[in-house]
């Protein structure tokens, strides 16, 4: 059913509402038309009915009733193309976690709408449906074995997974008595070295849940790994090179160095896109070897960040200062 396109399971009785009524003429629509079903968003569309923007429920209960509704509408819409796969629109729910997305023509022109429950209930078995489970198998830990395990039981199952966060930050510990040269010569890296890591480890996990989620409905091959990587390493450019600008900018508005400053904010932007990397690598490379990437990934993907967050760090902090 993954094969689907995303029209196969949008639902085509929808209220389209035109840029140029007020929210009275909207509310009363509203109650006209009597929608079947949860209604999460209003969208927003021109005369020839292309999507200009989307309201939240909530705007239409503030709103003053004489405004209009292009006034108050959110232009930037993410909406998905009829021709979608539900695989790759699954991509998406999970980028940007809306309950609902408009479907839309070649025009722009709203065709559908097609909600969260289009992938929990029709598209993935009861299985795969198991949300709590898998937010804590990123961690290293299977609710379901956990939930009433006794407690030795319970240290059994969780123990082991704690040893790589314990390795990894033995190793961390250990790579960076390296650098106490470089330390000492900036006391500034010091300062920032925990927000390195919390990057590091905040992209890495972001990219290893997005690709465990794929890894669940896509058959991995050299070629779907090159394509992800090559997004992933996209991404991950923009991310680094924002983030790095904006604590490059703090340092120097704080210590007034410029060369920690572009020291600091250019280990940013190499240790953001080496943990993305890892982050869609070690799940992948965990499936390849049929192991289970949904509970080995998250202590190993981050262990693997902060190890190569540290060496980046100070390797270019040592041939910068």
């Amino acid at each position: 059913m993954t094969d689907d396109t995303v029209m196969t399971h949008a639902t085509r009785d929808f209220l389209a509402l035109r840029h140029d009524w007020t929210f009275e003429r909207a509310l009363r629509e509203i109650r006209d038309r009597q929608v079947p079903g949860p209604i999460l968003y209003f969208y927003v569309t021109d005369d020839a009915g292309r999507l200009m923007g989307v309201l939240p429920t909530r705007s239409l209960l503030v709103a003053p009733l004489d405004m209009r509704l292009e006034e108050k509408m959110v232009k930037r819409v993410v909406s998905l193309p009829h021709t979608m796969k539900l695989s790759d629109a699954s991509e998406l729910f999970v980028m940007h976690r809306f309950l609902a997305l408009p479907v839309v023509d070649e025009q722009r022109r709203v065709v559908g709408v097609i909600d969260v429950n289009a992938f929990t209930e029709q598209v993935f078995d009861v299985a795969e449906r198991r949300n709590f489970d898998t937010m804590f198998e990123a961690i290293g830990l299977r609710v379901s074995e956990a939930r009433d395990a006794s407690p030795l039981r319970a240290f059994r199952l969780r123990f082991p997974w704690l040893t790589a966060t314990i390795a990894g930050g033995t190793a961390c510990a250990l790579l960076s008595s390296l650098f106490g040269a470089t330390l000492e010569q900036s006391i500034v890296l010091a300062f920032f070295l925990t927000l390195v890591l919390g990057l590091g480890e905040s992209v890495a996990a972001q990219s290893m849940t997005l690709a465990v989620q794929l890894l669940r409905t896509n058959k991995p091959t050299l070629g779907w790994f090159a394509k992800r990587a090559t997004r992933e390493l996209a991404t991950a450019l923009l991310l680094g090179a924002v983030c790095g600008a904006v604590v490059g900018g703090i340092v120097q508005a704080w210590h007034g160095d410029v060369v920690a400053a572009v020291t600091i904010g250019g280990s940013i932007m190499a240790a953001i896109t080496c943990a993305a990397l890892l982050g869609l690598g070690v799940p992948s490379l965990l499936h390849a070897l049929k192991l289970d990437p949904r509970v080995a990934a998250g202590p190993l993907t981050l262990a693997l960040s902060d190890l190569a967050t540290i060496g980046i760090y100070f390797s270019i902090a040592t041939a910068m200062l």
